[in-house]
């Protein structure tokens, strides 16, 4: 089933996410219910706070990303089969050197810039039939990940941009938080019409 996606300006997307536990009620169907509503936005990533849930759940799929341009320093990246289910994940280091890429967010729609992020992360997470694992991830990887595991943080790839660029973005946040803009997908927006 697909779900309206959580608009910018909503306070689901700035609060800190709370674990679950293996018992979360209908866990399989949430999660097949957010890789519906990904694709349908055609996303990459997709954290539970974009769907109005402050749990710490998120899921990528980097398959789309598998022919663009990667981080110049991993230029064979096979992003093909990188589906990956994350529950209650805690990122325990970052690393490497900074590396700028133009960034989008299904929750931030016709606005993309520059973010800078680490290349390397360390990552401790459960998977869909909670098995544990610890894992290290680089490139357009690790930065996939670090952009959905912000969301359960509350943080947004906006908060990165300088004052200047916030402020060049601002109108296009206020249309968003408002709901007077055009999306093909299903949105809940923080402010109506």
């Amino acid at each position: 089933m697909i779900l309206p996606i959580v608009g910018y300006g909503s306070p689901v997307l700035r609060a800190k996410a709370k674990n679950i536990t293996s018992d979360y009620p209908n866990l399989s169907q949430l999660i097949d219910n957010m890789y519906d509503t990904m694709y349908n936005a055609h996303g990459v990533g997709l954290a539970a706070p974009q769907i109005g849930l402050d749990i710490r759940l998120f899921i990528v799929d980097g398959t789309p990303m598998d022919k663009e341009d990667k981080d110049p320093d991993t230029p064979n990246e096979d992003m093909s089969n990188f589906k990956k289910v994350f529950i209650n994940p805690t990122i325990i280091e970052q690393s490497g050197q900074n590396w700028a890429f133009n960034e989008g967010c299904l929750s931030i729609p016709d606005i993309r810039e520059d973010i800078s992020r680490k290349q390397l992360i360390h990552i401790q997470y459960f998977d869909q039939h909670w098995v544990q694992y610890t894992e290290t991830y680089s490139g357009t990887k690790a930065r996939i990940i670090q952009h959905e595991y912000d969301h359960l943080e509350g943080v947004l790839f906006t908060d990165y941009l300088s004052p200047l660029k916030k402020q060049l973005i601002y109108t296009k946040l206020q249309k968003i938080q408002k709901g007077t803009i055009h999306v093909g997908y299903p949105m809940k927006f923080a402010k109506s019409k």
